[in-house]
């Protein structure tokens, strides 16, 4: 069993709140979930406005199908949010 895991940093410039930050990451997660069958968490800064950290993870029982769909969810936001994103990070553990 393989479990794949992106890290996201993204920096909003424009927040002026956590209000506006949530809505941003609200769209963000549900458009992916949409696309892929993932879990998705916000798993840093949650109290700046401007600043956050996302987690998707999935489990397979192949490390090529975990690593497809990561590539996948990774093109996805390259494409619809490349203005906030600062690193992208994988990993994958084998269970």
């Amino acid at each position: 069993m393989v479990l794949g895991l992106l890290r996201v940093e993204l920096f909003f410039p424009e927040n002026g709140s956590l209000k506006e930050k949530r809505h941003y990451l609200r769209s963000i997660k549900d458009k992916v979930r949409s696309s892929f069958n993932v879990s998705v968490s916000e798993v840093d800064y949650h109290d700046l406005w401007q600043r956050s950290s996302l987690a998707f993870a999935c489990v397979s029982h192949e490390k090529s199908i975990a690593e497809n769909t990561l590539s996948g969810v990774k093109k996805l936001l390259e494409r619809h949010y490349p203005e906030f994103i600062l690193e992208l990070k994988s990993e994958y553990l084998f269970l």
